[in-house]
């Protein structure tokens, strides 16, 4: 009975040691002997697409011939998230339809999908000069969110309010990745031109840095999965957890009869 105590104690000890990953397994950007400039980072350069909700706010030198070019605004609808949130995307402004145009007061369909948001904010204040004075136009995705799920600390979706964010940042939003997630196997998820392309990230190289996914784009999908050690415990539990949890209550019991 004793040598079964002893066996069961060991395997408990093998299984806490399995899901402890190694130092290469762990460390974030380990090939740091790389030369800074040698690191080429991609470009930020977000494109408006489908569905994006944009603020489309127009001024002019006379305020008051720039009104008819902005949405109204009333009550509750004008404000805006601020800061990382889950909350939900304000709800006054300008969906882009599936073929990309955005239907604005005066100027009518305009297509914007496809266009940076500088591109976007050029055009405008081109086709509005034919209407006001020296237009300025300020251009805001509201809906602007990527997703991390996964093994991570705090998975969710997150409004992000700047439009800028990158890989990392996602990551330490979400409260980092707990001790057992894949570090050197990272998915992100993109949506480009209607379909959705994958991305393989080891972050324990520098790989990340040269990623065309480091800036991440509006509805990006992180996604974290657990390593080999967790997912085998995990199907040890789910298979074998109750015959463990009565054999070791057989064991408590025999012992105490045996003291006594």
């Amino acid at each position: 009975m004793f040598k079964t105590i002893i066996h069961l104690s060991l395997f408990s000890i093998i299984l806490a040691l399995s899901s402890c990953g190694s130092h290469s397994k762990m460390v974030y950007f380990q090939n740091d002997e790389q030369d800074s400039t040698d690191i080429d980072i991609p470009e930020f350069r977000p494109t408006l697409k489908p569905d994006d909700f944009l603020s489309v706010i127009v001024t002019a030198n006379d305020p008051q011939s720039a009104i008819p070019f902005n949405f109204p605004l009333t009550g509750s609808n004008t404000s805006i998230n601020q800061g990382y949130t889950n909350g939900n995307s304000a709800k006054t402004g300008y969906l882009i339809d599936p073929n990309g145009f955005v239907n604005l007061p005066v100027l009518g369909k305009i297509k914007l999908g496809g266009l940076s948001r500088t591109e976007a904010t050029d055009l405008l204040e081109k086709q509005l000069s034919n209407y006001l004075k020296n237009p300025v136009v300020n251009i805001q995705i509201q809906n602007f969110k990527v997703t991390v799920l996964g093994d991570v600390s705090r998975p969710g979706t997150f409004n992000i309010p700047n439009e800028r964010i990158t890989l990392l940042e996602a990551i330490g939003i979400a409260g980092d990745l707990s001790i057992t997630g894949e570090r050197n196997n990272v998915l992100v998820i993109r949506e480009l031109e209607g379909e959705k392309k994958q991305y393989r990230i080891d972050l324990t190289t520098n790989e990340v840095l040269t990623s065309p996914v480091y800036y991440l784009q509006q509805n990006d999908v992180v996604y974290v999965e657990p390593n080999l050690a967790k997912r085998s415990q995990g199907t040890f539990w789910r298979s074998t957890g109750g015959i463990f949890i009565s054999l070791t209550s057989l064991v408590i019991a025999t012992i105490t009869l045996i003291a006594k």
